[in-house]
């Protein structure tokens, strides 16, 4: 009874919540608001996340705090579910995410997050994914930080899967710390491929930043690699994750 009721009240969330923030940070774009820290293209895309974190009775659980504060990081997680999403975005500030093309045509939603200044990725378009890495290097030289999920999409488990490079090209091309984030908690919550959502307790672990500074484009599959290893380490150690 209570999965039924946390589904019923997350989807209730979400229908409500969403033309809300939407139409809040749109309003703001073409009123020519200002993006930067503070401004309602910062705690629109956090509270929504927030709104919909305690719809489904979700509960984050941070570790490492000192490794997600500052900001021109880009942040490299394990993915898994939806709220692998939103327990990110409620709890880093001035961040614009990496996400799949598709997400911004939907009604109302992508215009908002391109309004937000969330990049969308071509994945299957070399050369427009290249555009989208360029516009995340503009993001974190403004100042921001940028989210991204290696994997490229969801998976089934938490064995981590092998990494695409945009994220550390970005990194060697920006010179700006990649933050690595092992998450887990979230299929429990609602794994991929399922509407059931459940109440449980979501864990972030923000794990000492790699330093990127001086690196080349040569360098991008090393850095990968060792974002990877750092994730994987952590789950195996922390809940006995392994492959």
């Amino acid at each position: 009874m209570r999965t039924v009721f946390r589904t019923a009240l997350s989807f209730l969330a979400a229908l409500l919540a969403t033309p809300v923030f939407a139409s809040l940070v749109i309003v703001a774009g073409l009123l020519g608001f200002r993006n930067r820290p503070g401004s309602v293209f910062d705690w629109a895309p956090r509270n929504w996340a927030r709104t919909l974190l305690a719809a489904a009775g979700a509960r984050v659980v941070i570790h490492g705090d000192e490794h997600r504060r500052g900001s021109r990081h880009i942040f490299v997680g394990n993915h898994v579910s939806w709220f692998d999403v939103f327990a990110m975005a409620a709890h880093l500030r001035w961040f614009k995410f990496v996400a799949k093309a598709e997400l911004f045509r939907i009604p109302l939603f992508g215009p908002a997050m391109r309004h937000a200044g969330m990049i969308a990725i071509e994945r299957q378009n070399q050369s427009r994914a290249r555009q989208s890495i360029q516009q995340a290097g503009a993001a974190i030289r403004d100042g921001a930080s940028v989210i991204l999920f290696p994997e490229g999409t969801r998976g089934h488990s938490y064995a981590l899967r092998p990494f695409k490079k945009g994220a550390f090209v970005l990194a060697v091309e920006t010179e700006a710390p990649i933050v690595p984030v092992a998450i887990y908690g979230t299929i429990h919550v609602q794994p991929k491929g399922s509407f059931i959502i459940r109440p449980g307790t979501i864990h972030l672990h923000f794990l000492p930043p790699i330093d990127t500074a001086g690196r080349a484009y040569n360098d991008r599959d090393a850095l990968a690699a060792e974002a990877k290893a750092r994730i994987a380490e952590c789950l195996q150690r922390e809940y006995g994750v392994t492959g």
